[in-house]
């Protein structure tokens, strides 16, 4: 198992419990991508910015706060110290599995059977795992940057918030970044040349997307970095669109939130005589996560199929039981279970979530509006709204949430949705008054009348 974040752990636990020699091997730094430097620590830093929103909205309510201050540094190390328990708990996990079991250094592949680690040791196995995890992309203008350049690998270690910083990526990790940064006081632009915010698809959501997250964060859409120069403020950045969102300013630091590509490089791949893309990763199943052309495969952030963690966590399992089964010379145990039903999240406020698949021309869409909705009106949190998608028999197949707290609902049609449910099938559950997910409820009932029969 070439690598110990969260599939490489799961795979090395799978294999073991499958009776086969199992050894784990890792580079480092240890401690899940999740833990580190990704969904934990950024959660918590989201969540110190809710708390400083919900004081300055607090007025809404009848309750004045007279002034907010943020304590930058203090910030920080709440960050900091909580992530360093979730990742010590996983090095507690690590200690307890077999010493034996476990090589820490580099591992490169000598051929389609061995590995070397390190220069100093030769590794013959039956089956390999390739679980080596995913590193930011640095856009070519911005390298040489030096410590004003941050990724989330290195954001969560500032010993205090700057006063200005540009997000380069609107996908999930740079708008729930954006968002959380500019609630607790920094000036926040962010750039993205594809002009998206969190994956939204559908063009009413991502128009109220724009409004929403546009209160707190100078938007650029549409608009790529040409150019990045150091000076004495920070940080000069030259940007352009096409729509004419073209300009210059400074800012104190450059996020780069645009993507983990793969750690495949150097890894010797070439010479295992696995099918390579042309991005260099290896054709695999996408069930079984086996590649073509040795018996290897590969797992979570790795194949760059799914770089979440349930499915990574999944994924780990999968290829451990079926790495297993190649060391036997078994492939008549090798396991091809149907994927899970895409699911996605942006943890900003209001909430993103993205649900299996959008159906084509021919489907039916669900559509309800947050805005008026009862319990976010109560809350004082009604915004956006949910998109459902249906085949023409009300047979549910996806959907797009923004809205208050639509983790929870997005969670609901996914289950839906993997149990192969219709609209009417959901519609005879109890929905609980008042509750967000009448929200659900209302988008599924408009399915169900447009439903044919």
């Amino acid at each position: 198992m070439i690598g110990a974040g969260t599939a490489g752990l799961a795979a090395h636990r799978a294999a073991l419990d499958a009776g086969v020699n199992s050894i784990l091997i890792e580079q480092g730094p240890g401690g899940t991508t999740c833990a580190r430097v990704g969904c934990m620590p950024s959660k918590l830093l989201v969540t110190a910015a809710e708390a400083a929103h919900g004081a300055r909205g607090a007025h809404r309510f009848g309750i004045h706060v007279e002034r907010v201050r943020i304590d930058g540094p203090a910030v920080m190390q709440r960050v900091r110290e909580q992530r360093d328990c979730f990742v010590a708990s996983v090095f507690e996990g690590l200690e307890k599995l077999p010493e034996e079991s476990r090589i820490t250094g580099r591992a490169v592949f000598e051929d389609a059977t061995t590995l070397v680690i390190d220069d100093r040791i030769r590794l013959r196995f039956q089956a390999a795992v390739i679980a080596t995890g995913s590193s930011p992309s640095i856009p070519e203008p911005l390298k040489g940057l030096g410590e004003r350049l941050l990724t989330t690998d290195t954001l969560f270690e500032l010993e205090d918030l700057p006063d200005s910083i540009a997000v380069l990526g609107g996908g999930p990790v740079g708008l729930e970044l954006a968002q959380a940064l500019a609630r607790l006081g920094v000036g926040t632009a962010l750039f993205d040349p594809a002009g998206a915010l969190g994956g939204i698809t559908d063009t009413d959501l991502a128009g109220a997307a724009r409004e929403i997250f546009g209160k707190d964060i100078a938007l650029h859409l549409g608009a790529e970095v040409e150019q990045a120069e150091v000076n004495g403020r920070g940080v000069s950045l030259r940007w352009s669109g096409e729509d004419g969102d073209s300009g210059s300013a400074s800012f104190a630091k450059v996020l780069v939130a645009a993507g983990r590509p793969p750690n495949l490089s150097g890894l010797g791949l070439d010479r295992t005589g696995l099918a390579l893309d042309d991005r260099g990763v290896p054709t695999f199943d996408p069930r079984s996560l086996v590649c073509e052309g040795a018996p290897i495969v590969i797992a979570g952030d790795a194949n760059a199929a799914r770089p979440v963690l349930h499915e990574a966590s999944r994924q780990g399992r999968i290829a451990g039981r079926n790495a297993a089964a190649l060391a036997r010379s078994d492939r008549g145990s090798i396991e091809n279970p149907r994927p899970w039903v895409k699911l996605a999240m942006v943890f900003t406020e209001p909430q993103i979530a993205a649900i299996g698949e959008i159906g084509g021309d021919d489907g039916i869409v669900g559509r309800v509006d947050l805005c008026d909705q009862g319990r976010a009106q109560v809350m004082g949190r009604n915004q956006g709204g949910m998109r459902i998608h249906a085949d023409r028999g009300g047979r549910l197949l996806g959907g797009e949430m923004i809205g208050p707290e639509v983790e929870h609902l997005a969670h609901i049609l996914a289950f839906a949705i993997q149990d192969g449910h219709t609209a009417r099938d959901l519609l005879d559950r109890p929905f609980y008054h008042p509750t967000l997910e009448e929200g659900l409820q209302t988008a599924l009932s408009d399915i169900a009348q447009k439903t044919a029969g």
